[in-house]
């Protein structure tokens, strides 16, 4: 079934038509969300600046990373007090992996010395009172370096820009440029929002978290892209009402779809948030918090961003070029 559905078909009325007559003033609230949006992102710029930056993982820092796989489940909170012994170890982190006998730690350790502070770490465990009765078995060792760290984030801040610039591309080809606009400008406030989300909690950006940042940017776009298409369509049939009128038909159209996609892929994250584990826990964080937000800036900052462009345009006493949409009627009644 097309995305954008199908208005006569029933099957589409009985499963995306919750709101089936929807119409609710979402251009109306826009200056409000607008608002909301500035001050939730001036919170994050401020909660990153307290901070003194994010808080990035051994995959961008450098450090190492030892999995552990007991005999029998052990407390992460003795491992952190044997771990707190151990001479030059600045930080780190104890998880569980899965299983409750399996646990990865994580270290933050000088340039240079990853390898050696594995070694240190394993006989420092395996002397400690605490764990005499416990054996365990060194299932993986991994040293990342800082010169890796470096070029690892820098590969990820360009992965999430030209991913940008490609959704920009694609968007003012398929509708107009001001349509690619609008939806990187959701995209880009989607993010931003997620990675505050992250320093607001003191959470670590690892490359999962990365990873989770790019599907967020996918799942925006393409709620925003359905939107966009009503939008479209709606300028077809509706060339002679206000374009704020079109621009909040089409929003309240697909709003039944929205909340639907969203809602059964919030409810999937929440399982992997809660029972996925320790090891995907801040990878569903960031799904959780992506899904959210998308689902708000395809309503509240996407499509409302189409009308501050039309009336802006308006107000220099300016005209709309026509748009793609607009010459196809044109030519059909000429024919």
């Amino acid at each position: 079934m097309d995305p954008t559905g199908d208005r006569e078909s029933p099957q589409y009325l009985t499963v995306f038509w919750l709101f089936k007559n929807a119409n609710y003033p979402f251009m109306r609230w826009r200056r409000i969300a607008f608002m909301i949006s500035s001050i939730a992102i001036l919170v994050a710029a401020a909660s990153i600046a307290v901070r003194g930056g994010l808080r990035y993982s051994i995959d961008f820092t450098g450090g190492t990373l030892i999995q552990l796989d007991f005999e029998q489940p052990v407390e992460v909170g003795m491992l952190r007090s044997v771990l707190a012994s151990v001479p030059g170890l600045t930080s780190s982190e104890v998880q569980r992996f899965g299983d409750p006998s399996d646990v990865v730690i994580r270290a933050q350790v000088p340039p240079g010395e990853e390898e050696d502070f594995g070694r240190r770490i394993e006989a420092q465990l395996r002397q400690s009172p605490e764990l005499q009765d416990r054996s365990f078995t060194v299932v993986r060792t991994e040293a990342v370096g800082p010169k890796i760290g470096a070029e690892l984030k820098g590969q990820s801040a360009r992965a999430i820009l030209y991913a940008l610039i490609l959704i920009l591309i694609y968007i003012a080809i398929r509708f107009e440029p001001k349509f690619g606009v609008a939806a990187v400008i959701a995209t880009l406030h989607d993010v931003i929002l997620s990675i505050g989300a992250f320093s607001l909690t003191d959470k670590e950006i690892s490359l999962a978290v990365v990873a989770g940042f790019l599907t967020i940017i996918g799942y925006s776009l393409n709620d925003t892209i359905v939107v966009f298409d009503r939008i479209r369509e709606d300028l077809r049939s509706m060339r002679r009402e206000p374009y704020e009128t079109v621009v909040n038909t089409a929003v309240n159209q697909t709003l039944s779809r929205t909340v639907i996609t969203s809602g059964t892929t919030l409810v999937v994250v929440l399982f992997l948030f809660f029972m996925g584990g320790g090891v995907i826990h801040d990878f569903a964080f960031a799904l959780l918090i992506g899904v959210a937000i998308g689902t708000y800036s395809s309503i509240f900052i996407g499509a409302p961003l189409l009308v501050e462009w039309k009336r802006w345009i308006e107000d220099r006493g300016g005209t709309t070029p026509p748009s793609k949409t607009k010459k196809k009627p044109q030519t059909a009644s000429r024919a």
